[in-house]
């Protein structure tokens, strides 16, 4: 058991299905409390009880839409009034389209840029003064290799992953008190591609690189209140990032096919 995670109480936004529903699965496995926000009650009602029936495990469930800031701000406030502590965050929730720049739907912007970047930055900042009243929490960011490595049809899919990465590495330079943790991922075997990729393309060309969300959940829980800086998945790719830093015109050269198989 990873005793850090034990009796804490952790936010999870996007709880309801992917990485987050086996990010909550590991915390309460692990002794934890998860407090799982999504847009569908039902499935949240869904996953409680299999947490108490499998783990008997205790949780709480909120309702909310993240790309409503008004429900961002109730539900939080709702939460810090019936939680004495909160300890952790883990901003999971997000969303992609694989498009190029020229055919992109400004509807498509709008919701990439408010569900994986002002939520995030929303619902650091409200709770943020509860941690350091607290002395001390963890904030999760789930970024992406994306922020590292812009390929075509992703342009601002990466544009807000970078945009994490920016706020997560300033953040962390502001709040000594607070553990500060990038994760930047590759392919998850989820249904996020359900939205970024809906002929299956990408999916079948990556289908041997995906990452198990299990796996990627389980390592995200065992460095839970930890110093750890950066969740880097898979490692080859972490590499490859490394690489275009240094060398970007000649990865960009060799890469080419591979960055075009979206």
């Amino acid at each position: 058991m990873q005793k850090k995670v034990a009796n804490k109480k952790i936010v999870v936004t996007g709880a309801s299905s992917g990485i987050g529903k086996r990010i909550v699965w590991h915390i309460a496995k692990n002794g934890g409390i998860p407090i799982m926000l999504a847009r569908s009650i039902d499935k949240l009602q869904t996953q409680q009880e299999q947490l108490d029936q499998e783990l008997h495990a205790e949780s709480f469930i909120y309702q909310v839409d993240l790309q409503d800031k008004t429900q961002i701000e109730a539900v939080m406030k709702q939460v810090l009034l019936e939680h004495n502590q909160i300890h952790g965050l883990i901003n999971n929730a997000g969303f992609g389209k694989f498009t190029y720049v020229k055919d992109v739907a400004w509807q498509d912007v709008h919701h990439m840029f408010q569900l994986n970047v002002f939520a995030l930055m929303n619902m650091t900042q409200l709770l943020l003064p509860h941690f350091s009243t607290h002395g001390g929490g963890h904030i999760v960011n789930i970024a992406s290799q994306a922020g590292k490595i812009s390929t075509p049809k992703s342009a601002i899919y990466a544009s807000t992953k970078h945009a994490v990465l920016g706020f997560t590495n300033s953040l962390r330079l502001e709040s000594k008190e607070i553990n500060v943790t990038g994760v930047n991922l590759g392919p998850v075997r989820t249904n996020f591609f359900v939205s970024a990729d809906p002929e299956g393309t990408y999916q079948k060309s990556v289908d041997r690189y995906m990452l198990d969300p299990d796996k990627v959940a389980q390592k995200i829980v065992r460095h839970m209140f930890t110093t750890k800086r950066e969740i880097n998945l898979p490692y080859w790719m972490e590499f490859g990032s490394k690489l275009y830093q240094l060398f970007p015109g000649l990865m960009e050269f060799v890469l080419r096919k591979q960055f075009n198989k979206k």
